[in-house]
């Protein structure tokens, strides 16, 4: 593939970066975390309007019709900020209604009353929608999509080491599911499943390199202008080697993940293998990076009040978001052939 990008998608960059600039600054993150689901209605509702949630949805069903490289672009730029919002897990729904769905309802077929609950929900305190899966009584795998209006679903957020996410809790309680709240079941559901989780995975590797790079900038500055024995502390090599480090690792790692943005419609067959290449480099990198953001700055770097911290929290998130780095290790070397 060509890892330029278009113009058009330079321009989606650009925009997206003087939008968070401006509406969501780390000191805007900062405010936002404290709140109860680190959430803001009116960012939302400005990020709606952009037609960022809109991106994967075909133009047939009133969307922007573009593809994961372009959804890749704005997580990109929502990580250097670390924007608490909902456009992961709106672009993952998204994504797997449409793997899944189809344009005709179901007007026919079986009824199920579920009653459960799912943990580790992205945003669950937030979402309106929800894509769930569960067994069928004949054993096989259901894919379902449940309004949160409806009796008997309940959902709850709670903060994760990393204050600007939230995840959550799903319950149902005997909730009735109808034929046009279902999707794909069987092998087909459990593919999408797959596919899902993959997705998943490469979206927290767009964050990251967005992340990842505003921690490298914070360090930089600070290596020009802290003074130690007379120079600024970028001038010594236990300095100016690990930032060196962690420059090498971000353009790793926004390679990989650029590629696995692009398997993802360009190239089903490869986004398994490409995925956890992906994660598996960035759940690593991203833990080094962050323990380098607050030693690098010493004993200011360990203070609530410095921005450091909030990148280690990040790392911390990302490590085991979709698989750690093991299990991508592990799942890329079994499809590798080894």
């Amino acid at each position: 593939m060509n890892f330029g990008f278009t113009e058009e998608q330079e321009q989606l960059r650009e925009s997206a970066r003087r939008f968070l600039d401006d509406r969501c600054p780390i000191t805007e993150t900062r405010k936002l975390m404290l709140a109860d689901e680190a959430f803001s209605p009116e960012l939302w509702a400005e990020i709606t309007a952009l037609g960022w949630p809109a991106i994967l949805i075909p133009e047939a069903q009133g969307g922007l019709g573009l593809n994961w490289l372009e959804m890749a672009v704005l997580l990109e730029e929502t990580g250097r900020t670390l924007t608490p919002s909902p456009l992961m897990a709106t672009a993952l729904a998204t994504a797997t209604i449409i793997d899944a769905g189809s344009e005709a309802a179901r007007t026919q077929g079986d009824s199920f009353r579920l009653s459960g609950m799912r943990d580790l929900i992205l945003d669950a305190g937030q979402a309106d929608l929800f894509v769930i899966a569960f067994r069928r009584p004949d054993a096989r795998l259901q894919l379902a999509v449940v309004e949160k209006s409806l009796p008997g679903v309940t959902a709850q957020s709670f903060p994760t080491v990393d204050p600007s996410k939230r995840l959550g809790r799903l319950t149902l309680d005997d909730v009735t599911l109808t034929p046009e709240m279902l999707l794909n079941d069987g092998d087909e559901a459990a593919s999408a499943i797959s596919r899902a989780l993959d997705r998943g995975a490469v979206a927290v590797c767009a964050e990251s390199i967005g992340a990842a790079e505003s921690a490298l900038n914070l360090l930089v500055e600070y290596a020009k202008t802290r003074m130690q024995f007379g120079a600024p502390i970028g001038k010594y090599q236990g300095v100016k080697h690990p930032l060196a480090e962690i420059f090498v690792d971000i353009e790793s790692f926004r390679s990989l993940t650029y590629y696995a943005a692009w398997t993802i419609d360009e190239s089903p067959d490869e986004l398994p293998r490409q995925a956890s290449l992906a994660k598996a480099y960035v759940s690593e990198a991203m833990a080094r990076i962050g323990i380098d953001s607050v030693q690098l700055h010493g004993a200011i770097g360990y203070t609530e009040e410095y921005d450091a911290q909030l990148f280690l929290k990040r790392a911390k998130w990302v490590r085991p978001a979709f698989g750690d780095a093991d299990w991508h290790y592990d799942r890329a070397a079994a499809l590798g052939g080894l």
